[in-house]
């Protein structure tokens, strides 16, 4: 099998990752990204390597990266805890024998995007600096949380005028992307003219796309979907959701598509598909849309790989 592209899945890191691992892997995933929330806590990194090596020598699946997702450029002191392990983690990803360190970049909050980029400068910077010297490369997810240009509480790296600003305040050449095209689409961004432009900063991918309801778009708009019921709190649905985000296989990409722009800019790496969205597959379909979503992305990539006669 060639391993320039492997299509595998997203784990939540802990203590129950390996055997997570060990119950999925007969379906046939290639690699898994492991994922902390703000903080990686009492888990012990290397004996979390060590319980790993047994269960993906099974299969010959890797480890694609490991992942910290909070905001490390603010001070409370989550924040700082967050902060702390994406340095953690840079020493710790030759223990997993992978070279990305994927996460959000953080922002401060309820301020424009571009007011964000001195304090991004001072903290990934070093950061960046530190990744290097280990021969790590350093991934932004490209999903807003909820964020706008002007406010949100989470990551910057959403948008790609944001792309720039950041790429120019730290001129790090191992700092990239951990792009989708489920986070574009859901800004109406078309991902594939996107993607041609910048590939070569993407060093990971998600598996996660989205479906847009033009019809629901052309009737409510994109900001008339939910408000809040002022006797409950609990959001009243006034109209269709204009997006969701879907498993790969579900929504409107064409991940053939997709994945050639990926071939023909070089990237070599996995697309690791984040599940736990899909509004359809979820539940006790969970896995049933994971492991459809595997074989798809399989069969975009071209199948299985076939070596060329030696002739």
């Amino acid at each position: 099998m060639s391993n320039d592209i492997r299509i595998g899945t997203l784990v939540g890191c802990g203590a129950k990752a390996p055997s997570y691992i060990k119950q999925i892997q007969e379906h046939g995933f290639e690699s898994y990204s492991l994922t902390f929330w703000q903080r990686i806590g009492d888990c012990d990194l290397q004996q979390l390597a060590d319980e790993l090596k047994p269960v993906l020598a099974e299969s010959g699946a890797v480890i694609s990266s490991l992942g910290i997702f909070g905001n490390p450029l603010e001070n409370e002191e989550i924040d700082l805890e967050t902060r702390a392990d994406w340095a953690r983690l840079i020493d710790a990803a030759d223990l997993f024998e992978t070279d990305i360190v994927a996460g959000f970049t953080g922002r401060v909050r309820g301020k424009p995007i571009h007011e964000s980029i001195p304090q991004f400068k001072e903290v990934f910077k070093p950061l960046a600096d530190q990744a290097g010297g280990k021969g790590v490369r350093l991934a932004f997810e490209n999903c807003d949380m909820g964020g706008t240009w002007y406010e949100g509480d989470w990551n910057i790296a959403h948008n790609p005028l944001a792309w720039e600003l950041m790429f120019d305040a730290v001129k790090n050449d191992n700092m990239g992307l951990e792009w989708e095209p489920c986070h574009q689409m859901v800004s109406l961004i078309d991902p594939l003219p996107q993607l041609k432009e910048w590939v070569g900063r993407v060093f990971h991918v998600h598996g996660k796309d989205a479906t847009i309801h033009w019809d629901v778009i052309k009737k409510y708009g994109i900001h008339s979907s939910v408000h809040a019921d002022p006797n409950t709190d609990l959001p009243i649905q006034l109209a269709p959701s204009f997006v969701e985000h879907r498993t790969p296989g579900f929504g409107d990409s064409n991940w053939t598509d997709i994945i050639t722009e990926l071939r023909r800019g070089g990237f070599k790496g996995s697309i690791d598909i984040e599940g736990w969205h899909d509004p359809i597959y979820r539940d006790e379909l969970e896995m049933t849309g994971q492991v459809h979503a595997l074989n798809y992305l399989k069969q975009s990539r071209g199948g299985n790989f076939v070596p060329n006669p030696s002739v």
